[in-house]
This record gives C-alpha cells, structure tokens and sequence, in this order.
C-alpha cells in the first residue's frame, strides 16, 4: 500500500502529461486538415514568422500565396517548401511581389492575388514595421510610413479581397498583430498607435462580417524572437516597470507563433493574446487600473534615464 502510495503521484502526473501530449496532437493534426485545398494568402512570408506559417499551411495542404518584397527571398522560400513536403499532398505556392508599405500598388497586387485561384479562403495580414525611439526623436515622416505598413496596408488589402469573400458568404481574415495594440510601450510611440489602429479597425470589421459568415481573428504576441537570451546586466533591470516589458523573456518562437495562427484559423478564435503571466497582468492593470500603470512606465522611464546619466 505504501509503495503504491509512493508511484501514484508520478503515475498521475504521467498520465495527464500523456493526455495533454495527446490532445495537443489530435489539435495539431485537425488543424491543419482544417486548411487543406484552402487559398491562404500570407504577406510578408519572407519573414521569419512569415517563413513558419508558410511551411505550416503549406505542409497542411493549403493553396498558397506568398507575397514579399524581394523576389529572390520569395524563390528561396519556395524552393525550400517544394524540397521537404509531399508533392502529392501539397500544392506549388504562387509568388506575389508586395510592399504593404506601398498603398498605391495594393490595389493592382490584390488583382493579381485574386487572380492565382479566383478566391481568397484566408488572408493572413502578417507584414509589420517596428521602430524605436523617443517620439520627438521620430520624424512625422516616420510616423506616417509605420502607419502605412503596420494599419493602411493591412487595411487596404483586406478592403480589395473583402468584396470576393463577401459575395462567396465565406472566408477568414487572420491580423497577427502585437500586444502594443493592448498597451502602449515607452519609445514605441509609432508602432503601438499603429497597432492599437488595427486593433480598432478589425474589431469593427469582425462585427460588420459576421452577417456575411466572414470571421475575422486577431493573434497578439508578447516579442516574437528567433533565440532565447538573457538580458545585459544593468542597475535598472530589476525595476518593475523592466520586470513588466522585458520583452526576450516574455518572447515567444515564430513557430510557435505560426502554430497558434493555424489553430486560430481552425477554431476560428476571434482573438489570441499569446503572452505569460507578467505581460497578461500589465494588460489587466492597463484595463482595470491605469493610474497605477501609468505610475509604473513612468517610474521606470525615470529610473532608466537616471540610469543612463550615471
């Protein structure tokens, strides 16, 4: 009885690890049927959170736009899905040079877009444009050219394909955004406007759609990185408003990123914060007390500065 005592709770253990590895496969494998012979179109797939949900889309049987920039990067992405996957399981993707920058052109681009299989199934807004800096440091140029990539672009393209999705009563638009669209960030002024503009905007949008059957979900990601790796040491890590918006330690995979955006498609979740406790707090405090977070980022400004100084 003692020894059985002893087993039971690594037994249990065991056996809820194994049946969360379970589900998590089961989900795994449903979602990506749940793609298969589907127009998915991916912006910015050059990049590397583009790079993963192309493969993951690709490997699931998806109809595959890709639109980058460069073309070069663009047929090396190729090359690299049709060399791993099955090409009897799989589809050759279709290439679309776009600048989502760009917002004269993404009109004539959604044409050619439309044009690959006559429809859109799921449009994937992925492209963004990040800076740094104070804000009067930032030029309004600037400003005004991460607002192009980060909300007109976005917009813009999901405004072209939008009529062919509404008059087929069907599809997905998928914004994979950032959790600056929850909480602005000091020196980030441009990309968290921009970000909180596209929060707005496509949560209007998923209203006004569902009468046509249309979902629109939104994936909002702490820091998405390539590594994970320890912050340089320095007298103001330790405050709080660092341990608040340290962004590598609360930084996540573009894999698993690409992962949650195939399940998010699957279950068509209207919204995903991918974020740990720290970040989902912070949002929380923003939402429910903002003095005290306003307290905290101001606080922390000036402990960074006074920092910096000495």
């Amino acid at each position: 009885m003692g020894i059985l005592a002893v087993f039971a709770l690594p037994l249990l253990l065991l056996g809820i690890g194994g049946i969360i590895y379970v589900y998590q496969t089961v989900t795994w494998l449903v979602s990506k049927s749940a793609v298969q012979n589907k127009v998915v179109v991916i912006t910015d797939a050059i990049s590397g959170l583009g790079k993963e949900c192309s493969q993951a889309f690709h490997s699931g049987g998806a109809r595959l736009v890709l639109c980058g920039r460069t073309w070069e990067k663009l047929e090396a992405l190729y090359d690299a899905l049709i060399s791993v996957a099955d090409p009897s399981m799989t589809y050759t993707p279709k290439l679309i040079l776009l600048d989502i920058s760009d917002i004269d052109c993404i009109q004539d681009v959604a044409k050619e877009i439309l044009n690959c299989y006559g429809c859109v199934d799921i449009l994937i807004n992925n492209a963004s444009m990040k800076v740094k800096g104070a804000v009067q440091s930032i030029s309004l140029e600037l400003d005004k050219k991460i607002m192009d990539a980060n909300y007109f672009g976005p917009v813009t393209l999901t405004k072209a394909i939008l009529p062919n999705m509404i008059s087929r009563r069907t599809g997905q638009i998928v914004l994979i955004n950032s959790i600056q669209g929850k909480i602005g960030i000091p020196f980030r002024a441009a990309y968290a406007a921009s970000k909180h503009a596209a929060v707005g905007f496509f949560d209007c949008l998923r209203a006004e759609m569902e009468e046509f059957d249309i979902s629109v979900s939104t994936v909002n990601p702490t820091f998405i990185c390539s590594y994970h790796h320890q912050p340089a040491p320095g007298n103001w890590e330790a405050s709080i408003w660092k341990f608040f918006f340290r962004k590598v330690a609360y930084g996540v995979h573009p894999a698993e990123v690409a992962e949650e955006v195939l399940r998010t498609v699957s279950s068509k979740k209207q919204e995903v914060l991918m974020a740990n406790s720290i970040p989902r707090a912070a949002v929380y405090i923003r939402t429910f007390f903002p003095e005290l977070f306003f307290a905290i980022v101001a606080s922390g400004i000036r402990e960074k500065l006074k920092t910096e100084e000495e």
